[in-house]
């Protein structure tokens, strides 16, 4: 199936069109606490069935990716805060004591003195990659003194930028609050991140998962990104348009596709546990060992995004993210980061 079928592919079913557009996201009268519509206000109710891909692939459509692999992981992590402050450092020593943990104990008191741990995990994290065989994204935050959720300069982490790029792995923008609605936000931000790294930005993915249909696509592709990963629910995970394949979004208002490739968030850390879905470990594993395979079935990308706050020393997200890693490598995934993928993707699936 060539780029240009795809479309009228999907048209042909009116159900399966509405859903890949998602029509119902067009001037909603209702949105959550944080602007943004949530899955419990859609009508599309089967969340981890991949529907519109499904039917991509029923019709023809085989997508490709390196050595003959079957599908790809798309590994990401937000950079939300670099530093733990004193005082939460104290308090989880406090907490630690009062629960007689003596090896936390020994750990935080570790990180009391030491500014840059234990969310200075960069290197950490890729070592863990690595030997996977992976890499992975990293999107930084680009906000100046004041903005809402500032927590670090990225002036300040400019050769922990550089390692990481010249490293293999991406540094792309992680947007504020406000950019996904306002195209000069973005550019402002890209533009303070690129000049920090030294190279230009090419992957986005907004703070809190701040998302408005079509106007983001639309601001980020006149920005100059090659690619968005921000499209997914933050309250539940799955498949938001039904596509588990990377995707140019389509603009019902204009009647044309947007110049911009999506790769749709299917896991984020947060969603799973306590703040939205409320699963414990076993159940969270059941439920992400699903969607890959659903993902590697239909030959697609399962975006995975793990914040760098999550991958703390022996914590159980930790553990949890190390038992994706494993599995996907064992499934013979192809694991690497937004902007391979999507280079690959251009050459080689369009």
């Amino acid at each position: 199936m060539k780029k240009s079928d795809i479309i009228p592919t999907i048209q042909q079913k009116p159900k399966l069109w509405d859903h890949f557009t998602r029509k119902e996201e067009y001037n909603p009268s209702l949105t959550d606490q944080y602007e943004r519509f949530p899955y419990y206000l859609s009508t599309y109710r089967d969340i981890f069935e991949p529907s519109v891909s499904r039917h991509l692939i029923q019709s023809g459509y085989k997508p490709e990716y390196p050595d003959g692999k079957k599908f790809a992981v798309c590994l990401t992590h937000d950079i939300d805060g670099v530093y733990r402050s004193f005082f939460s450092k104290g308090y989880h020593i406090a907490r630690s004591v009062y629960s007689r943990n003596f090896s936390e104990i020994k750990k935080n008191l570790r990180y009391l003195f030491n500014k840059k741990y234990p969310y200075y995990n960069f290197n950490e994290i890729m070592d863990l990659e690595e030997r996977h065989g992976a890499k992975s994204s990293f999107y930084f935050l680009a906000l100046k003194p004041g903005e809402q959720d500032y927590s670090y300069d990225i002036a300040d982490l400019q050769d922990t930028l550089h390692s990481i790029r010249d490293r293999g792995w991406e540094v792309g923008l992680h947007g504020g609050h406000e950019a996904y609605d306002s195209y000069e936000t973005i550019c402002t931000e890209k533009k303070r991140l690129e000049s920090v790294l030294g190279s230009p930005v090419t992957g986005y993915r907004n703070h809190y998962l701040h998302f408005r249909v079509p106007n983001t696509w639309e601001h980020l592709a006149k920005a100059g990104f090659l690619y968005d990963a921000t499209f997914g629910y933050a309250d539940c995970a799955g498949f938001r348009n039904g596509m588990c394949h990377p995707f140019r979004p389509y603009n019902l208002k204009t009647d044309q596709e947007i110049n911009i490739i999506e790769l749709p968030l299917i896991v984020m850390d947060c969603t799973l546990f306590a703040a939205y879905m409320r699963l414990d470990a076993p159940a969270a594993w059941t439920l992400i060992q699903r969607l890959i395979d659903t993902v590697a079935d239909l030959r697609g990308v399962f975006t995975l995004l793990w914040h760098n706050t999550y991958l703390i020393e022996d914590s159980s997200e930790l553990k949890l993210y190390e038992k994706i890693l494993a599995y996907c490598q064992e499934r013979g995934a192809w694991m690497t980061s937004g902007d391979e993928i999507i280079n690959w993707w251009i050459t080689n699936n369009e």
